[in-house]
């Protein structure tokens, strides 16, 4: 028999899903391998969400503090008092 033959011959003894494994690059998997992963959450979304506000209200705060005590030559403290920004409203809306 030639090689063509050999070869169809044992193909015709193997089921089709058989068939459809070797076609396949992919390895079988077990049914241990097959239990999905479950990510348990160290931190919950809404802690999550509670700290990206706390640290984005203290960068905001700190950013107020070099501005107005650093680059513009003032008490840094005083970015944070009402009366400095009173003032600068005032400056803002033409009252000065």
């Amino acid at each position: 028999m030639t090689d063509e033959l050999k070869s169809n011959s044992k193909e015709t003894n193997v089921s089709p899903e058989v068939k459809k494994r070797k076609r396949s690059n992919k390895p079988e998997i077990s049914p241990e391998q097959r239990r999905r992963w479950i990510q348990i959450r160290l931190i919950p979304i809404w802690a999550r969400i509670l700290l990206v506000l706390l640290l984005l209200f203290l960068a905001t705060i700190t950013g107020l503090m070099i501005g107005y005590g650093f680059i513009g030559d003032g008490e840094p403290m005083d970015a944070l008092k009402w009366g400095a920004w009173q003032h600068i409203l005032d400056l803002v809306n033409g009252k000065v």
